[in-house]
C-alpha cells in the first residue's frame, strides 16, 4: 500500500515536468505531423506536396491527413518566383587611315599637275543579347503543437541546383533542418530521462548475511557399529 502514494507522486512530477518543458524540448515528442495549406503564390500547393514527400522519405515522422490526430501542424508559406535576366554585350573594332599628296605647275604653252591620294578603312562590330530565365524559391514554415505553441520554425531560399528545382531544394533544406533538430532533442530528452530515473530509483538493498562458523572438528563423520554392540545397548 505504501507504493501507491509514491507512484502517484512520481506521475504528478513527470506531468509537471512535461508541462514546463521549453518548446525546443517539446519537439522530441512530435511523432505525427499534419501539413496545413500553405500561403503564397500559385505554387504553394506544389510546395506543400514537396514538403510532404520530403517528410515521408525521411522516415522519422508519420504523416496524417487528419489534423485532429497530429501531434503538431506545419504552417507557413512558400513561393517560386520566375524572372528573366537580360545580358547584352557589344564589341567594335575600327581602323581608319588617309593620305593625300598633290602638285601643280604651269608654263607659257604647257602645264602639268599630279595628285596622289591613299585611304585605308577597317570597321567591325559585334553585339549579342541573351535572356536567361531564372527561378528563386523561398519557404518559411513553423511547427505548432496542440496547445498552439511554436516549437520550431525556419526560413530557407534557393536559386535551384543542377539536378533539382529551386522549390524542391527549399523543401529539402527545411525538412533536413527539422530532422536534425528533432534528433538532437530526442537524444537530449533521453539523457535527461535516464538521469532522472537514476536519481529517483532507490539504491539496492543488501541482505545481511551471518558469518559462517566452521566446525573445528570438521564435518560430522558416520560411525559404523557392530551388531553385537548395538544389542548390548
Amino acid at each position: 500500500m505504501k507504493l501507491l502514494p509514491l507512484l502517484l507522486f512520481l506521475l504528478s512530477t513527470a506531468a509537471q515536468a512535461v508541462e514546463s518543458r521549453p518548446p525546443q524540448l517539446a519537439l522530441a515528442d512530435v511523432r505525427r505531423i499534419y501539413v496545413d495549406q500553405l500561403g503564397g503564390g500559385k505554387t504553394s500547393d506544389q510546395f506543400r506536396d514537396m514538403l510532404i514527400s520530403a517528410i515521408q522519405n525521411s522516415g522519422l515522422f508519420t504523416l496524417t491527413e487528419n489534423e485532429a490526430r497530429a501531434d503538431a501542424v506545419i504552417k507557413g508559406s512558400g513561393d517560386d518566383i520566375i524572372f528573366t535576366e537580360d545580358h547584352s554585350t557589344s564589341d567594335a573594332i575600327g581602323i581608319h587611315a588617309n593620305a593625300t599628296e598633290g602638285s601643280s605647275s604651269r608654263a607659257l604653252n604647257a602645264g602639268s599637275s599630279s595628285n596622289n591620294s591613299r585611304g585605308i578603312g577597317v570597321s567591325d562590330s559585334e553585339s549579342s543579347h541573351v535572356q536567361d530565365r531564372r527561378h528563386e524559391a523561398t519557404g518559411s514554415v513553423r511547427l505548432v503543437n496542440r496547445e498552439g505553441d511554436i516549437i520550431w520554425s525556419s526560413t530557407q531560399e534557393s536559386g535551384g541546383g543542377k539536378f533539382r528545382s529551386a522549390m524542391a531544394d527549399v523543401a529539402d533544406k527545411l525538412v533536413r533542418q527539422l530532422i536534425d533538430e528533432t534528433r538532437k532533442m530526442r537524444e537530449l530528452t533521453a539523457l535527461k530521462r535516464d538521469s532522472t530515473v537514476a536519481v529517483i530509483a532507490p539504491p539496492p538493498t543488501s541482505v545481511p548475511t551471518t558469518p559462517k562458523t566452521e566446525d573445528p572438528d570438521g564435518p560430522p563423520r558416520l560411525v559404523r557399529r557392530d551388531a553385537t554392540e548395538q544389542a548390548v545397548k
